[in-house]
């Protein structure tokens, strides 16, 4: 590999091509940028979808644990009254 001068060698302050290059540098800066900007938009409307599944899970959560009560209400209040039916029956009380 041959040593690149560390002085340009031609008129100018810098190499011919390193303009060109730059120049490419800018615009692939440039797009990034701008795709950067697309990429932060769709994140935003997907937290403005989670954010509504939050609630909605929130919501579903609520009902359950209602459910949940209303259940074990229901499994006590049976186990309770049974419990007396048998001991009528048996003549425990």
């Amino acid at each position: 590999m041959p040593d690149i001068p560390v002085e340009p060698a031609g008129p100018g302050r810098y190499p011919g091509d390193m303009e060109s290059r730059v120049a490419v540098l800018e615009q692939i800066a440039r797009d990034t940028s701008r795709t950067l900007e697309r990429i932060e938009r769709r994140m935003d409307g997907f937290d403005r979808r989670m954010d509504g599944l939050d609630r909605r899970m929130d919501g579903l959560l609520r009902e359950h644990r209602a459910d949940f009560r209303w259940l074990l209400g229901m499994i006590l209040g049976t186990t309770g009254t049974m419990l007396g039916v048998m001991a009528h029956g048996f003549h425990w009380l």
